[in-house]
């Protein structure tokens, strides 16, 4: 299942972040905000249970949480600016991270290695995971990973892939925005992972970055470029 996010106020943070003169600062802020306005629609179907509850005044029949406990994995490095939105609204999640980078080859059959962003006119490309610390109890908690961008989803289906590895069940993945190509990549090799997206972007240019996009999010976030 995939739910593309029509809030208005996702929407206009979204469209600050796509704003080329927007700093580094109110890049970090945006990303948090609009992570943590997904997660709210991404955890609309956790389990209730009710309790009784002493009020100042009365006794009271309300409602918790109940099922199993959370956990967020933010792929490295731009899923670190999703991490305080998520947990400011789950703040009793543990926090796992999985690192990624993509071997190319040239024409010349030489091997180069990107930590991040798209890819750049070599083939084939493959994604390799060169980090991994997720929880001790991962596979008896539900997990939401983050990742801002969507483009090609290899990436996002390694992570997905290790996770499972690890025995987790139930798994969400929540980004800012994404590609077709990628949504399309991501449904047809984990079909029973959710997809939270903050908004569905035209495709992806020859270099497999989304247009229209918002740039590299990670360099746009920590300032490096």
């Amino acid at each position: 299942m995939k739910k593309i996010m029509n809030h208005p106020l996702i929407q206009h943070k979204i469209s600050i972040m796509r704003d080329k003169n927007t700093g580094t600062k109110e890049f970090r802020e945006l990303i948090s905000e609009t992570a943590m306005l997904i997660c709210y629609e991404a955890t609309r179907d956790l389990p209730l249970k009710e309790v009784q509850i002493e009020t100042p005044l009365a006794l009271a029949k309300s409602k918790i949480v109940s099922g199993k406990k959370i956990a967020v994995v933010a792929v490295l490095r731009a899923g670190l600016g999703m991490v305080d939105g998520v947990t400011s609204l789950i703040p009793s999640a543990k926090i796992g991270h999985i690192g990624l980078y993509r071997e190319e080859r040239n024409n010349d059959g030489c091997v180069q290695l990107k930590l991040e962003g798209p890819s750049q006119n070599f083939s084939p490309m493959r994604t390799v995971q060169y980090y991994a610390k997720l929880p001790e109890d991962i596979a008896d908690r539900e997990v939401i990973i983050l990742d801002p961008m969507l483009a090609t989803a290899s990436s996002a289906n390694v992570a997905i892939q290790y996770i499972k590895d690890s025995g987790v069940k139930n798994i969400k993945f929540l980004c800012i925005l994404a590609a077709p190509q990628g949504i399309a990549n991501l449904e047809n090799t984990h079909p029973d992972v959710d997809i939270y997206c903050g908004a569905l972007d035209e495709g992806l240019n020859e270099n497999n970055f989304i247009l229209p996009g918002l740039g590299d999010a990670g360099d746009r976030m920590f300032g490096t470029k």
